[in-house]
């Protein structure tokens, strides 16, 4: 969290690559929002309840990420990043859960 609160008070992470860029960098929110809705999971355990409250913690920090985003020059805030890194928890929750199931089917075979 510390890490995106420091990205997130930099002015500028352009890289003047067009699109390029700017999918690249919603790519990256996905990932570091999945990650971290991951490690909220390892740190709370890994059931079920675990999970959902991990997920709104990580979608609850993308939501004052935004806001931050809103006091530093050069940067805006937008409820549109909010879902991407949002999609970024849900994507990380269905591969964990696809891997925890073929772990199980393994384990029982």
């Amino acid at each position: 969290m510390g890490v995106i609160y420091y990205l997130s008070a930099q002015p500028n992470l352009g890289t003047d690559l067009g699109w390029i860029d700017l999918v690249g960098r919603k790519f990256v929110h996905m990932f570091e929002y999945g990650l971290l809705w991951l490690l909220w999971l390892r740190a709370l355990g890994w059931d079920r309840r675990a999970g959902w409250i991990a997920a709104a913690i990580a979608i609850g920090y993308a939501g004052t990420d935004e806001f931050h985003q809103t006091f530093v020059s050069g940067r805006s805030g937008a409820p549109r990043d909010v879902a991407i890194d949002a999609a970024g928890v849900a994507v990380a929750a269905l591969l964990t859960h696809l891997v925890r199931s073929r772990h199980r089917l393994l384990s029982a075979a």
